[in-house]
């Protein structure tokens, strides 16, 4: 599925909202930014057997006018999607104040090291044609480097080189990406920054109630990824479960 095809639903989606003078709305942060509820994600996806989905010139690009026009102030991306250019540009085309768009990119498990959080993100900001970003995530909890070979560092570390990248204002917002209720505590614990969002997989067949309700005791803001569940059609083993985009619940429920 391009990110055309995924683009479509929610850009029909928005154009009726926006028709009818509807915005998107906020959420607050527990560090008083205000972030948008609905997001463009620009991961590309995988192809069935599990390869990296070939970009397309300007496809990200394109996809990214499209959703600004249609009334969408929040752009996901990451520096692994190989995609933050294409991004820039699209923001550079379009006719939306930068203050007026919610800009998240994610440090990559490769610069795990707490000085080179800063440098990885002064290079994510150089790709996107942007001083600074809203909200930056560390993408994993475990380092690991482009060879393959493990990177030991503590995610403690990693952290607190994200406090200094919020300190030098090339982020507003610091927070998660795929970490798990321990791994935060372990930060609180620690009595370092809270972190103001954990991105994470969420959807009717992933619901993670638990997560869910320690995050919101914690006044951290949960992103929900893949909301539509896995479009894998490949099946792992010959009797692995359907796809959920074949789930026969879910199909009821769309019909």
């Amino acid at each position: 599925m391009s990110i055309y095809t995924k683009l479509l639903t929610f850009v029909t989606f928005l154009v009726f909202f926006t028709n009818a003078s509807i915005q998107v709305p906020k959420i607050k942060l527990n560090d008083g930014n205000e972030m948008p509820a609905i997001a463009l994600g620009t991961w590309l996806g995988m192809n069935s057997t599990f390869g990296r989905v070939p970009l397309k010139p300007d496809e990200v690009e394109q996809a990214v006018k499209w959703a600004l026009d249609a009334g969408y102030r929040h752009i996901d991306t990451a520096w692994i999607y190989k995609v933050e250019d294409q991004v820039g540009r699209g923001l550079k085309g379009s006719e939306v104040k930068r203050e007026d768009i919610f800009i998240t990119t994610k440090l990559w498990n490769d610069h795990h090291a707490r000085d080179a959080v800063v440098p990885a993100l002064r290079e994510s900001l150089k790709n996107l044609q942007l001083d600074y970003v809203d909200l930056y995530l560390i993408h994993w909890p475990c380092g690991q480097f482009l060879n393959g070979t493990y990177d030991t560092t503590d995610y403690l570390d990693t952290w607190r080189g994200m406090m200094e990248a919020k300190k030098l204002g090339l982020t507003k917002s610091i927070g998660l990406s795929n970490f798990n209720q321990g791994q935060i505590q372990r930060i609180l614990d620690h009595g370092l920054e809270k972190p103001a969002a954990l991105q994470v997989e969420i959807n009717l067949n992933l619901q993670q109630p638990d997560l869910l309700a320690f995050c919101k005791s914690q006044n951290i803001v949960v992103q929900g990824y893949t909301p539509f569940g896995s479009l894998f059609y490949n099946k792992a083993t010959p009797d692995a479960p359907l796809p959920r985009i074949d789930d026969a619940s879910l199909v009821e429920i769309a019909n």
